[in-house]
């Protein structure tokens, strides 16, 4: 078994790992803009034939140390290239590149060619030539960190032109995109079950033409590289390849034969529908594809006759698009809010599967996305909405509520419990955002919190994150607490489904995984003391305020007058917020994360700070603070658990705290304060070697609000001055 590499679309990795184990390979693992995969080379060379989603299929020859352009090309000439290119033959290479070492692609991908050359040249007396556009062997490079990899682009280049595209729009939609707006659509199940589909502004056709060809069982290779191997690599396994391609061909065969006249693409320009109508033909789909000129404006269901013959649509069918969006084609949300009164009109009980320029845009449709996915078209981040149906059968007045079973109950009374336990200290202190519940049964093993905004008319959202249950538990058990204790919240909180945030939180090596859950881009605003921050509870793990830090918070706001304030690590800035507004003389705020940074940018925005007086900084925390030279009043310092970002050295807090804390207690002025904190529950303070540079006492007792007295290890936190 080896390992291989199938890079995609950022956004699509989940998709194409499901995709390569339906295709056989034995394992597959989403990393960023691609997926590990284990498996053998008739493995990656199905994939190569069949991924609807991989942009490239990757074949790794050699992975090195490279620590500079020298080391590239030592570790390049290493291999015996007679054994994978005939000197005769002709070679391109594509690189991508990151580190402080080698910074330009172009220039890494000639010193691989130059070390390709130099070794067969000086073996054979010939050199290979170089052709970008169709070489004997295409190679890919990458270098993170100071490793480098060198694979064979199996497919000779990118997979996403499958071969049938004669004429083209504006602004095509590649093919490989255009693959995972039909599969979040659920396209391959709606065809199965006799449904339709539909494009209302179709362009030059590709979502239409791939969902014919997706439910026609055409290989998406097929027609890209025929029977001839996709690369002339000595290593290629083309008798396997040529069993591959023959099957795909019987299959297609029988795909296109049985395909139903189930596809209607309809466009105002009539020059998009010719393009559409030559790229049809040329997949041999055409047959089955009804091309209509109109505006969308007056789409209705009459439209979709062609498919039926009975001047009704079919009872069932997908509705997909890419609406105008980038700098090429301006976006209009009046024409967006157009395509969702169409669909509503046409098709109302149909699915929709929509790729819209921003979360906005998507929201400017009115239709209710059931899911919605980020994902990246070329360099443009864009919203994938699901919509299942496109018009929602009219409310009925709701039921008498059922009565909850025993377990509700108890979780219930605990709710209640606990609430009226907390109400005095939250109308003494004004906290509107708190825990209300943690795992207090075990069995009900989550944490519930609050959310109340600050609006003219206060709403209250619930975060609920349920920890993962033992393995030994059976399923049916955790999906039943799991609506117990939900069903005790509705009737608690007398809050609707839509305002509950539901979220488990697994663990994993150090700690929690974080990733990203829902794409609703929908923020609320809410109040801390004298703080208004954004929170966003549908698309994180977190939430963008960490509730257990309230009171160290509002501790730097009464500390921070006419201080010089720093925030390490800083997330999403709200200390950055409390700070300047208990008026700090500067702040500077570090994360590694321009997401966050934004984030921390509208939380200022939000609460009228901003100006020269107030940094924002990308960075490694720790790296800048080694090579600052400022002086600082109050320092607050809450790094995470570990990081492995690609951005930076990997960080280990355990490992680096002694380090950490003697660089920021070296930016201290005279009389200044550190505070540093960490939510790692197995943390231990290297006491000692602190001692030397530092006075340093805890104060976690002090920092844990009354929310979280039932589990006072949530964090702890020190307070160090400058010895």
């Amino acid at each position: 078994m080896s390992r291989f590499f199938a890079s995609c679309a950022k956004g699509l990795e989940y998709l194409l790992v499901d995709e390569l184990v339906a295709l056989g390979c034995a394992r597959a693992t989403a990393t960023v803009a691609g997926v590990n995969v284990e498996g053998t080379l008739r493995d990656a060379q199905r994939a190569v034939l069949w991924s609807r989603l991989a942009s490239r299929v990757l074949w790794p020859l050699a992975t090195f140390d490279c620590a500079d352009e020298h080391a590239l090309y030592a570790g390049v000439a290493a291999l015996d290239w007679e054994a994978h290119l005939d000197p005769d033959d002709t070679l391109a290479v594509d690189a991508h590149v990151a580190g402080p070492a080698l910074t330009h692609a172009r220039y890494a991908a000639q010193r691989v060619k130059d070390a390709v050359v130099d070794v067969l040249r000086a073996r054979t007396g010939r050199r290979p030539a170089v052709d970008v556009e169709a070489p004997g062997l295409r190679l890919n490079l990458v270098v993170r960190k100071g490793r480098a990899t060198l694979s064979v682009d199996l497919g000779g280049g990118p997979l996403h032109r499958r071969g049938w595209r004669r004429a083209q729009g504006e602004a095509p939609l590649k093919e490989t995109l255009a693959a995972a707006v039909l599969l979040r659509g659920g396209w391959p199940q709606v065809y199965a079950q006799g449904g339709a589909l539909l494009d209302p502004m179709c362009g030059s056709g590709t979502l239409v033409i791939e969902g014919a060809l997706m439910a026609a069982d055409v290989a998406p290779g097929l027609q890209r590289h025929g029977e001839a191997s996709p690369t002339r690599w000595p290593g290629f396994d083309l008798a396997a390849w040529r069993e591959l391609h023959a099957e795909a061909r019987t299959r297609a065969d029988a795909g296109r034969a049985k395909l139903r006249r189930a596809f209607l693409g309809r466009d105002l320009d009539p020059r998009a529908i010719a393009a559409a109508r030559q790229n049809a033909e040329a997949a041999g789909v055409a047959d089955a594809i009804a091309w209509d000129v109109g505006d969308v404006a007056v789409l209705d269901a009459a439209h979709l006759a062609p498919l039926t013959g009975d001047g009704a649509p079919p009872a069932t069918g997908l509705a997909v698009g890419n609406p105008p969006y980038d700098a090429r084609l301006a976006a209009d949300p009046a024409l967006y809010r157009e395509l969702g009164d169409a669909l509503r009109r046409a098709v109302p009980t149909w699915r929709a599967s929509l790729l819209c320029g921003d979360a906005e845009l998507a929201r400017a449709t009115g239709l209710r996305a059931k899911k919605a996915y980020t994902v990246f078209n070329g360099a443009l981040e864009c919203a994938l909405i699901a919509v299942d149906p496109i018009a929602p059968p009219a409310r009925v007045e709701p039921e008498a509520p059922r009565e909850l079973s025993e377990g509700a109950r108890m979780v219930a009374n605990r709710l209640r419990k606990n609430l009226r336990h907390l109400k005095g200290w939250r109308e003494r202190e004004g906290v509107s955002c708190f825990r209300a519940y943690d795992a207090d049964l075990p069995e009900y093993a989550a944490a519930i919190d609050v959310y109340i905004t600050d609006e003219p008319e206060p709403r209250t959202f619930l975060h609920v994150q349920e920890y993962a249950a033992p393995a030994e538990i059976p399923e049916a058990d955790v999906r039943r607490r799991r609506n117990e204790l939900l069903a005790a919240a509705r009737e608690v909180f007398e809050v609707p489904r839509e305002r509950i945030a539901l979220k488990t939180r697994a663990r994993g090596k150090g700690g929690s995984k974080y990733g990203q859950f829902d794409q609703r881009g929908e923020f609320v605003v809410v109040r801390e003391g004298r703080a208004r921050l954004r929170v966003n509870l549908f698309d994180y793990l977190d939430t963008g305020l960490f509730l257990d830090h309230r009171p160290m918070r509002l501790r730097l706001a009464q500390e921070a007058h006419d201080a010089r304030f720093l925030n390490l690590f800083a997330y999403t800035g709200a200390a950055t917020v409390h700070a300047a507004l208990g008026g700090a003389r500067s702040t500077a705020t570090v994360d590694l994360s321009a997401t966050y940074l934004q984030w921390c940018a509208d939380n200022l925005r939000e609460n009228g700070v901003g100006g020269a007086r107030h940094a924002l900084v990308q960075g490694d925390a720790l790296a800048w603070l080694e090579a600052d030279r400022g002086q600082y009043d109050l320092i607050f310092c809450d790094p995470p658990t570990f990081s492995n970002s690609k951005r930076a050295e990997d960080f280990d807090v355990q490992r680096e705290h002694v380090r950490l804390l003697r660089a920021a207690v070296a930016r201290l002025a005279p009389d200044g304060v550190l505070y540093f904190s960490n939510n790692f529950r197995r943390f231990r303070l290297d006491a000692e070697a602190v001692a030397a540079f530092a006075q340093c006492e805890e104060i976690t007792p002090q920092t844990i609000p009354p929310d979280f007295a039932r589990d006072p290890r949530i964090h702890r936190c020190w307070r160090l001055r400058r010895r």
